[in-house]
């Protein structure tokens, strides 16, 4: 069988999608030419496409035939150096095939980090002697799983790590001099990473944030419904947003008539916003968020039944 190729079904395995735990079923939806499903890595026999709901994707899907463990690592290292494993089934063989490769270093990141810069390629046993692999994965770090140092005392909930993990992404964050909105901002996860950043910020809530970030020098608070914020208020001001953040629970569809009226006005220049479901999501509304110029959705390792949009001035088209 040639390099590059495996049937299944008389269908050829084009692309590979690695779904997050728990989300299968709504990344299964996104994808055409479903061949087969091994665990969470969904096989297709249609080009790759970027899907909303993969926690990483395998472009340029080869299949080796392996003589032996030696062999398959031989031929992996002769690919690159740096690889993942995602085991669904003969866990000891694939575990022994990893363990003759170059360690992969996996220690949590402190935030702020820069991504890491070295290929990462993911691979898999589709039987004892045919291996699925990829050198060029949409995600870098091992099965898209994006861990950070965590800070016990600092934040008042666990959503700060979505906001770590967006700006990561995004290769960039906001600086000392730079003005913020935090809109659903309670308890103030997210304020308090804007906040560590250096930025002034304003949180918007109907609820309190903590004491422990109320306090916090730069931040600034507004009891009120978020969506009655809008442009017009720092129009008159003549004042522009830096970065408009939004971790608000609400309906995707209303998040994004208010959103659009932001992006519109031209006020702000860089937007990361979660938009949440009930029960299974509505990939209309999300495709509405996706068609934003310059704009890209993703499911973070850290989002749960929830999506991640966001438009970042200093990337353009050709990064997204």
């Amino acid at each position: 069988m040639p390099t590059g190729m495996i049937t299944f079904m008389n269908s050829e395995i084009q692309s590979a999608y690695l779904a997050a735990e728990g989300f299968l079923e709504p990344l299964q939806k996104e994808l055409d030419g479903v061949i087969a499903v091994h665990g969470r890595l969904i096989l297709s026999s249609q080009p790759v496409k970027e899907a909303y709901w993969a926690q990483n994707i395998w472009r340029n899907l080869r299949t080796l035939h392996i003589d032996s463990i030696n062999d398959a690592a031989k031929q992996l290292k002769a690919i690159q150096r740096n690889w993942c494993l995602y085991s669904y089934h003969l866990h000891r063989r694939a575990k022994l095939i990893l363990e003759k490769l170059p360690p992969v270093k996996c220690t949590p990141l402190s935030f702020p980090s820069p991504l890491p810069t070295s290929p990462l390629g993911s691979f898999t046993l589709l039987d004892e002697n045919t291996l699925l692999a990829s050198a060029e994965c949409s995600s870098p770090f091992p099965n898209g799983e994006v861990r950070f140092v965590e800070d016990k005392d600092g934040p008042p909930n666990r959503a700060y790590l979505k906001l770590y993990e967006a700006l990561t992404l995004a290769g960039t964050q906001p600086q000392s001099g730079e003005f913020c909105i935090d809109v659903g901002g309670s308890p103030g996860g997210w304020t308090w990473v804007i906040n560590q950043c250096g930025a002034e910020v304003l949180s918007i809530d109907r609820s309190p944030l903590s004491a422990l970030v109320a306090g916090l020098k730069g931040v600034s608070f507004q009891k009120r419904d978020a969506f009655t914020l809008l442009p017009e208020e720092f129009q008159a001001q003549d004042r522009r947003i830096d970065w408009l953040f939004s971790d608000v629970i609400c309906y995707p569809e209303k998040l994004y008539e208010w959103i659009r009226q932001w992006v519109e006005s031209g006020i702000c220049k860089n937007f990361i916003c979660t938009i949440k479901f009930k029960g299974g999501p509505d990939l209309s509304i999300v495709d509405k968020f996706a068609a934003i110029p310059n704009s890209r959705v993703l499911h973070l390792f850290h989002n749960k039944n929830e999506l991640t949009w966001s438009k970042i001035s200093s990337l353009s088209s050709s990064d997204l």
